[in-house]
């Protein structure tokens, strides 16, 4: 699952991203990527591993509400199995 999100450029501040991925690792578990930072710039990067997809998921949408929050807009989502 992916889930792109983005703050427009506003006068002069750069645009702004934040990408999160969820995947399953090869040991029977999730890991949820962030990644955030300036358009064109390298972002910062942290991963954070859980033991089942419904815990993964649930911190997904935590970290994505609280996004929301801030102002950042779901510019592209992709690999859902229901809408969230």
């Amino acid at each position: 699952m992916r889930i792109y999100m983005q703050i427009p450029a506003i006068e002069e501040k750069p645009s702004r991203y934040y990408q999160l991925l969820l995947l399953e690792d090869l040991l029977d578990g999730w890991t949820l990527i962030r990644e955030w930072g300036q358009q064109g710039r390298s972002g910062r990067v942290k991963q954070d591993h859980f033991e089942n997809r419904e815990t993964a998921e649930n911190a997904l949408l935590r970290v994505r509400d609280s996004q929301l929050k801030r102002g950042f807009k779901v510019v592209f989502m992709q690999g859902q199995d229901q809408p969230l």
